[in-house]
């Protein structure tokens, strides 16, 4: 520790720190664009500059080292001056359009602009005009909101490893583009939407498909059906200014039959079935000398790494569709079919906490008879607004059950929503396949939790089945490079596009910290924990299914509705 002295008065620091980890850590509020937590720091917006004593000028306080006996002024007239004056000359080249701006009231440089008191436009001149990209199925790029504080770009290279955005020309021409500044959906992107949630502006937000729902909501012709993804009932309060990691599902159900959904079903259900697939995939390939490691097919960000950076992984990955599209899948065939109606009317929703989900509804392989299996997919953030839209109090909402047969689920279908809990889901319901028997441990603790890496060793009779976890592509990327080396003792690998897993989707709320992710994640390993069903196996609903309709896993019926086929993808790069 080291004692420094902030604004007259003395406060303890530790030496490792930055001016910045200890004025936050003290309680004093510094503004920044540009830094990300966990990473280097870039010093590039400069908004975060303070006054030190004896120091040159002022300084960034993200960059720079604590001193012992240092003396720092955070608020100065100086350093206010010249936070301000950035701030003027960001919105010198910035579109002035924030009542029709998809981040008005949650921008950044909106609340920074207030905060130092910015009523008007300073500096003028020419502005550089760009070409809004909305190319991608996912995301919507705008450079003319971009403020270069290249948050995304790191994220981009850094975090996911897919570097598909970086920053392109010179000078006042700088911009952030993809290579050879094309499109979004020629690029590398993989469209996770990790971009999104660093963007401190409105430069990036998702494709939205709001009208479109509100349009079929409003068709007589069209049965709309919604589903919603394991994570999406322990955030969506948090939209609302409730706790983070209350899980409101009943209440968020009956919300979705009040906008005028006729059917709602719950994601985990098909995460159940999922399971059952993919466990079933894993056994024969052990019993059989398949390709292994075999690597879970759930995440479509993490499915396009593999096609544009890795094919030769392609074989590894399980032919599973993900429970998104298996639900989509057997809602236009099973259901429609009992139901008595012709697939070509049933307008099928995902409510999701990714911005990939919207890429992979549109991907050619996911229908049947040129039918889509998902119509349309929204973010969480794009519900909540969708709520806001029809005037409805989240808490005053009737509470719902989900519709049968696809709203019974185990809690393993909800571990689908945390990173591990694929894993933990598979690994409880393969030992079952194998052993006929219960795991007698049913909480694999061992993949449980945020780490990006997480590995073990399950014996399942006689088997030591090697598994990893990881999240976050840039670890994937370090897991496949060893594989590639000759690593050998892995049989089944788990793999989530963003970190943490579903909970920290590119489709989740806004300026989430990391103890709300960890509520999150807290909420549903206590709904594991209090579930009376907790395996895929022990699902009656999935039982039906399959006695009715599928006949077994792996048969002919789920290989034709429930699994699909990847390719090598060609980008640019």
């Amino acid at each position: 520790m080291v004692t420094i002295e902030v604004n007259g008065r003395q406060i303890e620091a530790l030496k490792s720190h930055t001016l910045l980890e200890a004025l936050r850590r003290d309680g004093i509020d510094i503004p920044t664009l540009c830094h990300i937590e966990g990473l280097a720091p870039s010093g590039a917006c400069r908004m975060c500059v303070v006054e030190v004593e004896g120091a040159n000028g002022l300084v960034p306080s993200c960059a720079y080292p604590v001193q012992e006996g240092m003396k720092v002024k955070t608020h100065s007239p100086r350093v206010m001056e010249a936070r301000k004056t950035i701030i003027e000359l960001l919105l010198a080249n910035h579109p002035d359009d924030c009542l029709y701006c998809a981040r008005n009231d949650n921008c950044e440089l909106q609340s920074l602009a207030a905060l130092f008191g910015v009523r008007e436009r300073v500096y003028k001149g020419d502005r550089n005009v760009h070409q809004i990209d909305s190319s991608s199925p996912s995301i919507v790029r705008d450079p003319n909101k971009c403020v270069l504080c290249g948050r995304c770009v790191r994220v981009c290279e850094e975090i996911q490893g897919v570097s598909a955005i970086d920053f392109i020309n010179r000078g006042s021409k700088a911009t952030v583009g993809t290579a050879f500044d094309q499109g979004l959906n020629v690029s590398s992107c993989i469209k996770c939407g990790q971009c999104i949630l660093a963007c401190p502006t409105g430069a990036l937000h998702e494709q939205s498909y709001v009208g479109d729902i509100i349009d079929a909501l409003k068709d007589p012709e069209k049965m709309v059906v919604v589903q919603h993804a394991p994570a999406i009932s322990v955030t969506l309060a948090e939209e609302f200014g409730l706790k983070a990691g209350t899980d409101v599902c009943s209440l968020m159900t009956g919300v979705l039959r009040m906008l005028g959904f006729e059917r709602v079903f719950d994601t985990s259900f098909s995460a159940d079935l999922t399971i059952m697939e993919e466990g079933s995939e894993l056994v024969h390939r052990l019993k059989n000398k398949g390709v292994l490691p075999m690597m879970t097919s759930c995440s479509p960000g993490w499915i396009k790494y593999v096609e544009q950076f890795y094919p030769e992984f392609i074989p590894n990955l399980s032919t599973c569709k993900s429970p998104q599209q298996m639900l989509g899948a057997v809602t236009k065939s099973f259901f429609a079919e009992r139901e008595k109606i012709d697939p070509k009317k049933i307008y099928s929703v995902a409510i999701m906490p990714c911005t990939a989900k919207k890429f992979e509804a549109q991907r050619p392989e996911m229908g049947n008879s040129g039918i889509s299996d998902i119509d349309a997919v929204l973010t969480t953030r794009e519900l909540a607004e969708l709520i806001r839209y029809f005037g409805i109090d989240m808490q005053k909402a009737q509470p719902s059950a989900a519709d049968t047969p696809f709203g019974m689920r185990s809690s393993a279908g909800k571990l689908f929503g945390v990173s591990g809990g694929v894993m933990e889901a598979a690994i409880r319901s393969a030992y079952f396949l194998v052993t006929g028997n219960e795991l007698q441990e049913i909480e694999v603790k061992q993949v449980r939790g945020l780490d990006s890496v997480k590995e073990t060793k399950v014996d399942i009779d006689g088997i030591e089945l090697g598994v990893a976890v990881v999240s976050g592509l840039n670890n994937a990327k370090k897991l496949l490079e060893q594989i590639k080396a000759g690593r050998d003792d892995l049989h089944f690998i788990e793999v989530m596009t963003c970190p943490g897993g579903c909970i920290a989707g590119g489709g989740q709320p806004l300026n989430a910290d990391k103890k709300a992710i960890q509520a999150r994640m807290k909420a549903i390993y206590k709904i594991d924990s209090n579930d009376a069903i907790r395996t895929s196996h022990g699902n009656e609903a999935v039982k039906r299914l399959y006695a009715e309709y599928l006949g077994e896993p792996l048969g002919e019926k789920s290989h034709q509705l429930l699994h699909t086929y990847y390719a090598k993808r060609d980008v640019i790069k």
